[in-house]
């Protein structure tokens, strides 16, 4: 879906953009199957092992997963893109209506920053009030190094059920991105006292919608008081050769109007490049309030993916 002029512009008004209808529950269907079966998988796993005792095999996408993390809080453990490595999640990452859309923001030479998560939100009221994915108040370009200051970082959070304020949709503030970087303190959290007095809104979207923001958009992430997992892609995208605040770990080109060839399209050589990155990154802390000292431990020699 190609952004319109005016969605251009409100975009950076305020910071942050909701387009509905990007793509279609056909269009979602591989990666909700892809994470299925994963699923799937890890509950046959700790169900051998005695962990959970209910696989709850006919519930569907919106609740297994809930169901399951409730029995065994290390249910989650690998859930995320570069655990996974799943083919259908990877061909996802340059989806052509999702590049369509973002080079209206970033033009026609687009990467994928590898900054790329799965963010399944279970009801807070299992979680004992600890919820992982109820989120302070940050902005992304906190959990970037200072290479990328330059850089224009479009984040790209993509629902995969509809996000609403009972499931935990997010909370952005318009405008303030035009501050530029906030003091952040603990890892990824604005300083209370930097707080902008700015009334958020609620960043609501149906599935196959995403929620558009600038790497400098304050934003948090709610309680989800739903019965049902709140799921999404949580995503960045910047333009071909700009630094991405993670060198440690690999960017490639998801789109090139210029070159079409330098696209990557081999899933094994993403997946490869993932398993030597983190293998060769352990250590490492990515947080710009990390001292850069003390970014990577001693001895280490990072390279470059």
């Amino acid at each position: 879906m190609k952004l319109s002029q005016a969605q251009v512009d409100q975009f950076h008004r305020d910071g942050f953009l909701v387009v509905e209808n990007i793509l279609s529950d056909a269009e979602l269907k591989p990666v909700i199957d892809e994470l299925s079966e994963w699923i799937d998988a890890r509950a046959k796993q700790l169900h051998a092992e005695g962990k959970i005792s209910d696989l709850h095999a006919d519930a569907p996408f919106e609740r297994r997963y809930a169901l399951l993390q409730a029995q065994c809080q290390e249910f989650d453990s690998g859930i995320d893109i570069m655990h996974m490595r799943g083919k259908r999640v990877f061909e996802f990452l340059r989806h052509p209506k999702l590049m369509e859309t973002l080079s209206g923001l970033i033009g026609g030479e687009i990467i994928c920053n590898p900054i790329q998560h799965l963010r399944p939100k279970v009801p807070t009221k299992q979680t004992n009030g600890k919820n992982k994915e109820v989120i302070p108040w940050h902005q992304d370009h906190s959990v970037t190094w200072e290479e990328a200051d330059a850089s224009d970082i479009v984040t790209c959070w993509v629902a995969l059920v509809d996000a609403t304020p009972e499931n935990g949709c997010m909370l952005v503030m318009p405008g303030v991105h035009k501050q530029g970087e906030l003091k952040h303190i603990e890892g990824a959290t604005i300083d209370p006292a930097a707080m902008p007095k700015v009334e958020p809104v609620r960043a609501a979207v149906r599935r196959g919608g995403a929620v558009l923001m600038s790497k400098y958009t304050p934003h948090c992430s709610t309680d989800n008081v739903s019965g049902g997992v709140r799921w999404s892609v949580d995503l960045r995208y910047q333009k071909t050769g700009t630094p991405t605040g993670r060198p440690f770990y690999p960017s490639f080109v998801v789109h090139s109007d210029s070159n079409p060839k330098s696209v990557l399209t081999d899933h094994a050589t993403w997946a490869n490049n993932w398993i030597a990155a983190l293998e060769n990154a352990k250590g490492v802390q990515w947080h710009r309030t990390t001292p850069k000292e003390k970014r990577i431990p001693a001895g280490k020699k990072l390279v470059a993916y």
